[in-house]
């Protein structure tokens, strides 16, 4: 999972897209990096680590020029400290191009063959971004007029780019001198949206992986980038727009509504906030009809993210909410985190209980969702030590089944807590007295209830449907290899990450 955000504007553009990192920061925080145009040249830099440490003052001020891209990391497979592969990618033709991009690719072995025998591109890093880099190039190269650069030429590039990429991408590119080019895979798993601002009386424009990047430099969201659609803001910052592939439909990654995305933020015409107090609604109904006679004392979320849910469903059992847990903000997402040795050390390190509030209360932990089932157990541990009679555990999503191959870095199926386990062995498991799932079709329920547009969604964790139709098992074992605590254990690359000119 990954935040991009690409700039057009009248100045320098290089603090609005660092500004706009800070905000896309909950989307990566293994590296980080922006990259500029100005007059012709092309400046990089790029870090690991959080946006604030890889970026000073001699940085920002060797960032010029009035396009520019920008890119916030989590990796979608394998070990997440390799600044070799932190974004944006650059190659030299044609013209000059810089990509950032959110998503996965799921034949990009096929791919990497491809450009090496037959477009004659060679690919130095293990990321399909690159890869994404080099087919568009490739695909830009083959269909760019003779005479002059136009719009056209960057639609048939995506278009070319649609017919031979599967998997899930949201992309910002820079045409050095040309522009900025935005586009969106054929069934919008992955967000993508545009706003637009007036700086002494001339638009300038931001494209963005959320809304939010876009509140914060005091854009107004004009709309989100449509399934299989490419933007183009040329030179002058015009936009230009045209779909760019013919079979296109909308299913948008559920989990972005259930964890991801930040809960201030729009997608696809969503309010975040509002299908998550909808999920606490749901959720609250459930338990109620299952254990009519409850004897819940209180409701706590496990901060942050299930906050909003917690409270609606404390609301519906009507049941006191508290507040339990205290969060240490500088610890990473752990379910993300390679070893489950680290995870279990940053749980300890994330949260400490108020004892006050658990000591011989029933308590209803919520969360957003059970992906390992680490957290859960080290929560519960530290709810019954903080003195709570009985513990019981909601989550605001259903199970977490099948691997997400779609640009989020969870673990190898056998590592799920419901791999192979009904909820009475993940209860077990977890040493919750009581374990509650949301239902699918009341977690879709609840993120459509706001709008009719979006009448699907790519729900593959939990039932293992992948909307792209290309998911092969063969696939899937493969790609268990790569995400398993063993795989992830390996040292990580380092490359030279001052700022780079070309």
């Amino acid at each position: 999972m990954c935040g991009i955000v690409a700039v057009y504007g009248n100045t320098n553009v290089v603090h609005d897209i660092y500004e706009s990192l800070t905000v896309l920061q909950h989307r990566g925080q293994d590296a980080s990096g922006i990259l500029t145009n100005h007059e012709g040249k092309i400046t990089l830099r790029k870090s690991l680590g959080l946006v604030r440490d890889g970026f000073n003052y001699k940085h920002i001020n060797r960032l010029k020029g009035n396009l520019g891209i920008g890119h916030v990391r989590y990796p979608t497979a394998g070990h997440a400290d390799n600044s070799a592969e932190a974004q944006p990618f650059y190659v030299n033709s044609p013209y000059g191009i810089g990509l950032a991009h959110n998503g996965n690719l799921i034949n990009s072995s096929e791919l990497k063959n491809n450009l090496f025998s037959e477009d004659l591109r060679h690919i130095n890093t293990k990321s399909d971004s690159e890869i994404l880099l080099n087919i568009f190039a490739h695909e830009l190269q083959l269909h760019h007029s003779k005479d002059s650069f136009i719009p056209d030429d960057v639609f048939y590039a995506v278009a070319g780019v649609h017919r031979r990429v599967k998997g899930a991408y949201a992309v910002v590119a820079l045409i050095a001198d040309r522009g900025i080019v935005a586009f969106r895979d054929p069934m919008g798993i992955r967000p993508l949206c545009f706003g637009t601002r007036k700086v002494n009386g001339k638009t300038e424009t931001m494209v963005a992986s959320e809304s939010v990047a876009l509140d914060s430099a005091g854009y107004t969201l004009i709309r989100d980038v449509k399934p299989g659609e490419a933007i183009f803001i040329d030179i002058n910052g015009k936009l230009h727009a045209q779909l760019c592939c013919e079979n296109t439909g909308y299913s948008p990654c559920i989990f972005e509504f259930v964890y991801f995305a930040r809960p201030d933020t729009i997608l696809d015409g969503i309010s975040v906030y509002s299908a998550r107090m909808k999920m606490g609604q749901s959720l609250g109904k459930k338990i109620s009809s299952e254990w009519a006679n409850h004897d819940i004392d209180v409701v706590m979320p496990i901060p942050d993210t299930s906050r909003i849910s917690a409270l609606e469903l404390s609301q519906s059992l009507g049941v006191p909410f508290r507040e339990g847990f205290i969060k240490n903000r500088y610890i990473g997402r752990t379910f993300i985190m390679p070893e489950q040795k680290q995870r279990i050390q940053s749980v300890k390190r994330k949260l400490n209980a108020i004892a006050s509030e658990f000591k011989n209360k029933n308590v209803l932990l919520v969360d957003d969702s059970i992906v390992r089932g680490t957290t859960s157990k080290q929560i519960i541990e530290m709810a019954r030590e903080a003195g709570a009679r009985k513990v019981y555990m909601a989550s605001a999503a259903p199970p977490v089944k099948y691997p997400n191959v779609y640009g989020i870095d969870m673990p190898a199926s056998g590592e799920f807590a419901a791999y192979g386990r009904n909820e009475k062995e993940i209860r077990k498991l977890i040493g919750a007295d009581k374990l509650f799932y949301q239902n699918l079709s009341d977690l879709i329920s609840a993120v459509q209830s706001n709008q009719s547009t979006i009448k699907d969604f790519d729900s593959s964790c939990f039932n293992g449907l992948y909307v792209t139709g290309d998911v092969t098992k063969k696939y899937l074992d493969e790609l268990d290899k790569v995400r398993n605590d063993a795989a992830k254990s390996t040292d990580p690359v380092d490359i030279n990450d001052d700022v780079m000119v070309y």
